[in-house]
């Protein structure tokens, strides 16, 4: 029984691994489903900032009013701006798939599963790492995911960030050092140039708090189940040891 317990066990290995593993982002952050205040503003930033776009098809207003905490009459008067959609409704988007994929290139996915598929840090620092660009279309770039096709929604809270270079005797991928000073040019800061509606730490938490209402619309449940997990294994627990007492008693003839 132990060989095959740690036989299991060395099978899962590779599965966390794979798991654990990502692409690599500069920023990180830890969801907390229990700070309702956090979501009740990352659900507000949502849609007022990305439902333009950006819809929750699987999400409904009323269960995230309920999770949340909000009255459905906030919801209907603050949250709810389309006379098609109701509190029980999902939260679907007006905008038409065909004209947004003709005026960006792409139709903007649905964000319900976002966190589930790219996780928190990841999204945590794609919103974080928006910065002016000329070259690109939309004028913005980003250090996450290079000529994203998404403007940056967020910039005036945040302010427009520009990338800034410095000189490094460090060789930089695809670059070649210059013939004067043999250096390389680095470019992986982001500055804040021209100052947004928010500071930087508070840009920062409205984020966080962004991140933290995606990452719990990905798994409505998590908090419910995490509530949960103690009382099933204490079940399991005790039903246990009573079947271990009841297998001895049947096989105790048998002996």
């Amino acid at each position: 029984m132990k060989k095959q317990l740690i036989a299991l066990l060395f099978a899962l290995l590779p599965v966390t691994a794979l798991a654990a593993g990502g692409a690599s982002v500069p920023h990180s952050m830890d969801p907390d489903l229990r700070d309702q205040a956090s979501l009740q503003n990352g659900m507000k930033l949502f849609v007022n900032y990305c439902m333009g776009c950006h819809s929750l098809e699987h999400q409904r207003f009323a269960r995230a009013a309920e999770d949340l905490g909000i009255p459905q009459d906030l919801v209907e008067e603050n949250l709810i701006f389309s006379s098609d959609l109701a509190f029980n409704d999902q939260m679907h988007i007006a905008m038409d798939s065909g004209d947004a994929e003709t005026w960006f290139g792409a139709a903007p996915p649905d964000l319900t599963l976002i966190d589930r598929l790219r996780g928190s840090d990841y999204i945590y620092s794609y919103l974080l790492t928006f910065y002016r660009d000329p070259t690109q279309p939309l004028g913005v770039n980003n250090m996450v995911l290079e000529a994203s096709a998404m403007p940056n929604v967020l910039e005036p809270l945040q302010g427009v960030q520009e990338m800034v270079c410095s000189e490094t005797d460090q060789p930089v991928a695809g670059q070649s050092p210059d013939p004067l000073s043999g250096k390389y040019q680095s470019c992986d800061v982001l500055k804040v140039t021209q100052a947004g509606a928010m500071e930087p730490a508070e840009f920062e938490e409205a984020i966080y708090d962004l991140t933290n209402f995606l990452a719990y619309v990905g798994e409505p449940s998590k908090l419910h189940a995490q509530t949960l997990a103690p009382k099933v294994l204490i079940f399991i627990f005790i039903f246990g040891v009573i079947a271990y007492l009841l297998k001895r008693e049947y096989w105790r003839d048998v002996h």
